[in-house]
Order: structure tokens, then C-alpha cells, then sequence
């Protein structure tokens, strides 16, 4: 094989104990993920206090590297890209959908456990842990 074309693989896989009790998640919700991630002390930012941010690159950015990851409520992951602008994008941080029904703290102990891992050609497996 050249080494133009390297063969990559990439996936997600879930660990059964969280390796990173220190990952940081914040919400991005309405009234109703609100008061259920207060409850269980995740840090929360509504529609009016992402407003209020009013595209300032410098404080999306303070708040991008603030947090390992971004969840946000499915009413509010379309109009994010005209309230916040790009520079969730920039950071490589765009929110995540946050189903409906679902329990937040299960959706974050879910993100903390999960681990991303690649595969190259030479059959060496990288994967970070902790």
C-alpha cells in the first residue's frame, strides 16, 4: 500500500466505568432541560442567555474551551448557528441533540464513558482512555 492511501478506521465505544469523571458538559436547553440539569447541578444556558452572548466570538470562545462537550435540546440545535454564530464550529464543540425524553444525567454519564478511537492501516490501535 502507498502511504497516500492508508486505510483508517474511527469509531466510538462505550466503556462500562466512566474514565473521566472530570468531563465537563454543558446544556443548551429550554425551560423544561432547565430545571432537570439544575437539579442534577449540570451547568445550563437558555435560549435568552445565549442571546445575550450576541455573536461575540471571544465570549463562544471562553465558552467552548470551557466545556469538554455541549449537549442542546432539539428545539434549539437549528436556530444555535444564527443565535451563536460559528464559533462553536471553529472550536469543534457544535452541541450535540438532546433527545426529548431522555434523563440528562443519563445522557451525560453516557457521553463521559464513551471513547473515540482510530485505526490505521498498520494495525495499531490508539485510544485514548484517560
Amino acid at each position: 500500500m502507498t502511504p497516500s492511501k492508508t486505510e483508517r478506521f474511527s469509531g466510538v465505544f462505550r466503556l462500562p466505568v466512566v474514565p473521566r469523571p472530570k468531563y465537563s458538559v454543558c446544556i443548551l436547553g429550554d425551560a423544561e432541560h432547565e430545571g432537570e440539569a439544575k437539579a442534577a447541578k449540570i451547568p445550563v444556558l437558555t435560549a435568552d442567555e445565549l442571546k445575550k452572548l450576541n455573536k461575540n466570538e471571544k465570549a463562544i470562545k471562553k465558552l467552548a474551551d470551557q466545556y469538554d462537550a455541549i449537549l442542546a435540546a432539539a428545539s434549539l440545535i437549528r436556530q444555535i448557528p444564527r443565535i451563536m454564530g460559528p464559533g462553536l464550529n471553529k472550536a469543534g464543540k457544535f452541541p450535540s441533540v438532546l433527545g426529548g425524553g431522555d434523563k440528562i444525567v443519563d445522557i451525560v454519564d453516557e457521553q463521559k464513558a464513551t471513547v473515540e478511537f482510530q485505526l490505521k492501516s498498520r494495525m495499531t490501535l490508539c485510544m485514548g482512555v484517560a
